[in-house]
């Protein structure tokens, strides 16, 4: 049975006091033993919480009635473990970072695309189809022949369109990320660029699979989420992928079996990368972990995927 509902959500609003915000988030959760990751800006909210039916649903009120009050994209899920241990509420300047100053504010829209609607759209051949997620993200799964831009962050994403546009010129651009708020902002960036079809894929990649489930579909692989599940595979469910306690991207079953992988300390992505004091110190950090873990105890660093 899973015990455990999740909620992602943003939206898009203007928000005054911050800090007044971020403590009623707060106080909320810690009375209702909810955890997670709320990040506040001025131009909105955006967040993924964790905790028991309930607590949740009287939470969603609360956001809906007395915070937001006005309609906000919400995504739902259940687990059998909890997807975070704590509360965190971050004001920043962006609730998701761009780096390219009052995008959201720009007033055109891409055509929203419904889940049902998205395989039949990316098969045509005059569409293009952009994975807007990080590398690591899209390396465990994406859509049949989307394109990769391969970044390290979202903030890179502007410069991949600066110096790939050309390639693209006339085409019809559609665009996809987990939930769909990176897409908010990568689709206006291309409309603000001159592209004049531009699509998103309504409610992300997890929209997407709640409606696909059990459907053969155009999805391969598992979708990385930002939570200690790591990764659902395409029914929503956990999925195999586990995190590098080092470098803190995703791995496959067949990363695990590769011999430059040693828990907690190294995987094939970042093995070459890191030197052998870090290797080490890795090794320490492991060992404190396991002997935590042999007297029944959390380890700090047990934590370190939030």
């Amino acid at each position: 049975m899973n015990k455990f509902k999740i909620i992602s959500f943003y939206a898009f609003i203007h928000f005054d006091d911050l800090q007044f915000i971020s403590e009623i988030i707060k106080n909320e959760c810690k009375k209702s033993k909810i955890a997670g990751l709320v990040i506040l800006a001025k131009e909105g909210i955006n967040g993924t919480l964790s905790g028991l039916e309930n607590d949740i649903d009287k939470f969603k009120e609360l956001l809906l009635k007395k915070i937001c009050k006005c309609e906000i994209n919400l995504k739902e899920s259940f687990s059998k473990i909890p997807a975070f241990t704590k509360i965190k509420v971050k004001i920043k300047n962006e609730i998701v970072t761009f780096g390219i100053n009052n995008i959201s504010s720009y007033s055109k829209k891409a055509h929203y695309v419904e889940p049902n609607e998205w395989d039949n759209l990316i098969s045509k051949k005059d569409i293009i189809t952009i994975d807007t997620r990080n590398d690591y993200e899209v390396r465990i799964g994406t859509f049949k022949g989307s394109i990769n831009p391969k970044t390290k962050s979202f903030r890179e994403f502007p410069d991949w369109w600066i110096k790939n546009k050309e390639k693209f010129a006339g085409k019809s651009i559609a665009m996809f990320c987990t939930g769909g708020i990176r897409c908010e902002k990568s689709t206006k960036y291309l409309l603000k660029e001159g592209v004049e079809n531009v699509y998103h894929l309504k409610g992300g990649i997890l929209n997407y699979l709640k409606t696909q489930e059990n459907k053969k579909s155009f999805w391969n692989g598992e979708c990385f989420v930002f939570d200690q599940r790591v990764s659902v595979d395409g029914n929503l469910n956990k999925g195999k992928s586990i995190l590098c306690f080092a470098c803190r991207e995703p791995l496959e079953p067949k990363d695990v079996k590769n011999p430059k992988y040693e828990e907690g300390v190294s995987c094939p992505q970042c093995y070459d990368r890191s030197n052998d004091f870090k290797k080490n110190n890795f090794r320490e950090r492991q060992k404190q972990i396991r002997l935590a873990l042999e007297r029944g105890e959390t380890h700090l660093k047990m934590l370190y995927n939030e």
